[in-house]
């Protein structure tokens, strides 16, 4: 791959601006779908998480040197962590509307480990680092993400399940048989068709959309991670971040991937050049700056590297220019309450096949890796991590208590999988040598659409 950007087939300069608009908003509309399902599920703030898409992609694009063509949307990676983080506050009292703030200061904490590991990266490179978090532990606790989080998903679709069904039906058909924008799009339309289908037969309650105003400010202190140092519950406060932080596993090889997806669509090495440790930078310090104020984590989108195949310009610019239609729409409330109104059983349908997608991905890269099962202490690693992580998860204690806080079944499943990947003998892994297999670890919702090389 060439090292020299260069724009894609298309020369977005000599497109013209309207052009270069459409296709900015093309980009808005890719990520879209996914983006604002992340607060619908999360229960964080809709008009928040639109400002810091938007904010925290011209952050990435600042970090990277103006040179990266990607686009950052909520992290669907961090969904258990804020789930177990609510359920933990219900053991000091509090709702989950009290609970999220919690859990976006372990996602800060998250946000912040990317500066430790793009700091590795740049000092022993990616080799050494990553021998640390080989498939056999980061695969099952991804696995594990999505099974726990399963339970969510069957209780939403069980409001009504024609309409669930309805939207699982959509993005299949979307996903295998469409064309085009129709094929990048499949979670987006999924929504709308459920959505639609449901309001027509009077499933919704518009009365918060006629109530909201046009304009108004995105986020309110008191739902941001700052508000919760005013009166601190600081077991709650190191239980979230233990739980959370962990998870960052996960999200780093999803933004590895990512990153090598990107750079074989535009045939341009970013690994080398702006290089891993800035892309890390740059995410984790989009994902910070978010969960301080009550936004989801972001991370790189594979949709938006779809559309680049698709559209061939690959000026990071319209990039750019997509992030600031998400800023300007994160000031509308009346849009965040139009979105507040889905009914639960449309986001239960979506929520089936993304949190079993989630999973889906853990058994990819394990498989695209050819862990060796032979292997006693393979079977073992796994083993303990799967147990632990969905048995903790679901037991009567919710998670295990030490000293005055709680680690959740993610948190104690990813500790016990590294040290005992760390100290027993046979490992048999060594990143970069199989590029597809590195490549496997992400959240694409059509990975099918990289361009190979």
């Amino acid at each position: 791959m060439s090292s020299v950007p260069t724009q894609g087939i298309y020369d977005a300069r000599t497109l013209g601006r309207g052009k270069m608009l459409t296709l900015g908003l093309q980009h808005m509309f890719a990520m879209f779908g996914a983006t604002v399902l992340v607060p619908v599920i999360t229960g964080l703030s809709m008009s928040a998480t639109l400002l810091f898409a938007g904010l925290g992609t011209l952050i990435f694009h600042f970090c990277t040197k103006m040179k990266v063509p990607a686009f950052l949307g909520s992290s669907f990676a961090f969904l258990g962590g804020y789930a177990t983080v609510v359920q933990m506050g219900q053991d000091y009292g509090m709702d989950a509307a009290a609970s999220l703030p919690y859990a976006c200061i372990g996602v800060f904490c998250a946000g912040l480990i990317y500066f430790i590991l793009a700091g590795l990266f740049a000092a022993f490179g990616a080799k050494k680092v990553m021998r640390f978090f080989p498939p056999i532990v980061t695969g099952p606790i991804i696995i594990a993400i999505g099974l726990i989080l399963s339970g969510s998903a069957v209780n939403n679709c069980s409001q009504n399940w024609w309409i669930a069904l309805l939207a699982i039906v959509i993005i299949i058909v979307c996903n295998i048989w469409g064309k085009g924008m129709i094929k990048i799009i499949p979670i987006l339309i999924g929504v709308l068709g459920s959505y639609l289908v449901a309001a027509c037969f009077g499933l919704c309650d518009f009365s918060a959309v006629k109530d909201a105003a046009w304009i108004g400010v995105p986020f309110k202190m008191e739902n941001t991670a700052i508000a919760v140092f005013k009166n601190p519950n600081w077991g709650l406060v190191v239980a979230a971040i233990i739980a959370i932080i962990p998870i960052s596993l996960a999200t780093m090889m999803e933004h590895i991937g990512d990153m090598c997806a990107i750079s074989s669509t535009t045939g341009i090495n970013y690994l080398e050049d702006p290089g891993l440790h800035r892309t890390l930078i740059g995410d984790g310090l989009a994902t910070a700056l978010a969960s301080l104020f009550g936004a989801p984590a972001n991370t790189t989108y594979g949709e938006n590297t779809g559309v680049l195949n698709l559209t061939k310009v690959f000026d990071p610019r319209v990039i750019r220019i997509a992030a600031v239609f998400a800023i300007i729409l994160s000031f509308c409330p009346k849009f965040s309450a139009l979105i507040g109104a889905m009914p639960a059983a449309t986001i239960g349908g979506v929520s089936l096949i993304l949190y079993g997608m989630i999973s889906a991905v853990g058994v990819r890269n394990i498989v695209e890796n050819q862990v060796d099962f032979k292997s006693s202490r393979n079977v073992i690693v796994m083993a303990l991590i799967l147990v632990l992580a969905i048995g903790i998860s679901y037991s009567s204690v919710g998670g295990l208590n030490i000293g005055f806080t709680k680690l959740s079944g993610l948190a104690v499943a990813a500790l016990v999988g590294i040290l005992l990947n760390a100290v027993l003998p046979g490992k048999d892994y060594e990143f970069g040598a199989n590029e597809q297999a590195d490549m496997s670890v992400n959240f694409e919702i059509n990975p099918s659409l990289r361009k190979k090389k």
